[in-house]
């Protein structure tokens, strides 16, 4: 009942009400910088969704317009904007998916949306049952892991959540971040 009605309910809901703290902030597209290829702001790709579909998953352009859609793990770092560094460090780049779960493209926690270029992790999903997931913000593996981490390494956390979504669970996933930066002492 969690999985298949509540959860896409609080998704929405949380969206929602997240929703109107973007709605009152300007909007950045068209503000000029130094290199033509980093003027254009907003971005959107296809993304693998819900059973494999693909859909447009919303972000702030971070890296220079030039860049192929490809994991940031693999992008050189010649591409990322200065202000891309910024949005990606306290990802803001990735506050417009807010729109994507309020159209029930996405999920608050799930596996991240591969991109078509991740053929392996989309295998790997497929043959563990985490292609039938809501992708999501954040997930089980993002806080388990590194940027960088082998796709198969991601598909063993992804399948693990999709094995055990709970209200509980997906709590834990979205305030880990925090106990995580409040347990670390500042070193002088």
């Amino acid at each position: 009942m969690y999985r298949s009605l509540l959860k896409p309910l609080l998704d929405r809901l949380l969206a929602l009400f997240r929703h109107a703290g973007i709605v009152a902030a300007p909007n950045c597209d068209g503000i000029d910088h130094p290199h033509p290829g980093w003027r254009t702001f907003h971005d959107s790709s296809k993304a693998g969704g819900k059973d494999g579909a693909l859909f447009t998953m919303l972000k702030f352009r971070s890296m220079s317009v030039a860049t192929p859609h490809i994991p940031s793990a693999q992008a050189a770092a010649v591409h990322i904007t200065p202000f891309g560094r910024i949005i990606r460090r306290t990802s803001i780049d990735e506050l417009p998916q807010i729109f994507n779960i309020l159209r029930g493209d996405m999920s608050i926690v799930g596996p991240r949306p591969p991109l078509p270029a991740q053929t392996e992790l989309c295998e790997l999903r497929t043959q563990s049952g985490a292609i039938r997931c809501a992708p999501g913000l954040t997930g089980l593996a993002q806080i388990n892991a590194y940027d960088g981490m082998p796709e198969r390494e991601v598909a063993v956390w992804d399948q693990r959540y999709a094995q055990k979504i709970t209200l509980l669970r997906d709590i834990g996933i979205v305030l880990e971040p925090f106990h995580i930066s409040a347990s670390i002492r500042p070193r002088y």
